[in-house]
């Protein structure tokens, strides 16, 4: 474990060098420690990658960096627990983007290959991030690895399924963006609506960090109709 100073009040846990199954599995256990047992003053936690930023309250911890050798004590304890394994969420997709030439095309791969591939993978939701509820899926097929494209797109609709390099997302809202479109969604996965002060803001949010996903494919009931 590494800290680094985050400027006032918060710090940056270094929990791993690189992405893959060890990583996901040892910030979902920091995480359920922070949540089931949080360090005195503690306000936010926002997860990434291979990093979790933790706030406190200044008035009540001046110095955080005072906590660590505790905090770190705890966490490489909370480490060595097993977690249950979660059930994996479906999510309901059309191939149908106009970026499938695009990606197939770039590995050499029949635009079928791509969407065989791209549904066959079981995704951990590393972080929420770039809009409300956005997605960063891991780990993509390497064979469907494929650059942003060269210029954004000023509008990129809800629901947009996508890649950007070693990823794969789901456009929550509509945005300008730069990952490859390769389908969309049927069902959102981000709905303010389902926010309320007994549900609490987190169910808005289908998916969270620790999530696994599987894409399941559709046909689409409109050009079938």
């Amino acid at each position: 474990m590494k800290w680094i100073p985050y400027g006032p009040g918060a710090v940056m846990l270094h929990f791993a060098d690189k992405l893959g199954e060890k990583a996901f599995l040892r910030c979902q256990t920091i995480l359920a420690e922070l949540e089931q047992h949080p360090p005195y003053g503690l306000l936010e936690v926002v997860p990434a990658f291979t990093r979790i930023l933790l706030e406190f309250d200044r008035n009540l911890v001046p110095d955080a960096l005072a906590i660590i050798p505790h905090l770190e004590a705890q966490l490489k304890a909370a480490a060595k627990v097993k977690l249950p394994r979660m059930p994996v969420k479906e999510v309901s997709v059309i191939y149908d983007g106009p970026d499938l030439e695009r990606v197939a095309e770039l590995n050499r791969l029949t635009v079928p290959e791509v969407c065989r591939r791209h549904a066959a993978t079981t995704y951990k939701v590393y972080m929420l991030g770039f809009s409300p509820g956005f997605p960063y899926l891991g780990d993509l097929d390497r064979r469907l690895h494929t650059p942003r494209l060269p210029v954004p797109r000023p509008r990129i609709p809800e629901g947009s399924v996508a890649i950007g390099g070693e990823h794969t997302g789901i456009y929550t809202i509509e945005s300008p963006g730069g990952w490859n479109i390769i389908g969309r969604i049927l069902e959102p996965i981000y709905d303010p609506s389902r926010g309320s002060a007994l549900s609490g803001e987190e169910a808005m949010f289908l998916l969270r960090p620790g999530d696994r996903v599987k894409f399941v494919p559709v046909r689409d009931r409109r050009a079938s109709a």
